[in-house]
């Protein structure tokens, strides 16, 4: 009879996952936006939809670092990233138009170009999260090669 020891798979850090990466490209192409907004003193909405932005995108980040997601299960957060990335699109798309639009100085035109840039971060990073809820909806799924499979 011989046991063989079942170690439990470690979790990809979420800095080293692809979710990680797409997450932190958006924080500092978000915070690129804002700040050439703000060197250009374009109209404050650009400024604070983008700050507001930035404070979600860190949020979450916090929230998938210290894994704190796996501690509250009570909320859906998969579904709120989603929603969140869905809603920054739009946000971002609008804001970026609206500061391409008119002619204004380059800072501004920079602010909307890192705005667009952004709206495709979001856009990757909510069909991420929806394949992973689309082919995995439960949790994380741990795979067995066939040879370990228990035969009854």
């Amino acid at each position: 009879m011989e046991t063989a020891m079942q170690l439990k798979p470690r979790h990809r850090p979420f800095c080293c996952s692809v979710k990680g990466h797409v997450k932190m490209l958006r924080l500092v192409v978000t915070a690129t936006s804002m700040t050439f907004f703000i060197i250009a003193q374009a109209p404050e909405p650009y400024i604070v939809i983008t700050g507001f932005e930035v404070t979600v995108i860190l949020f979450f980040i916090i929230l998938y670092i210290f894994r704190l997601d796996r501690m509250m299960k009570w909320l859906f957060w998969p579904l709120l990233d989603i929603i969140n990335s869905i809603v920054t699109t739009l946000f971002m798309v609008i804001v970026s138009v609206l500061a391409l639009i008119p002619e204004t100085t380059t800072w501004t035109i920079f602010g909307g170009v890192f705005g667009l840039i952004t709206a495709v971060c979001c856009l990757a990073d909510g069909i991420l999260l929806y394949r992973k809820l689309l082919f995995n909806p439960s949790g994380p799924y741990q795979k067995k090669p066939v040879h370990d499979r228990e035969v009854f």
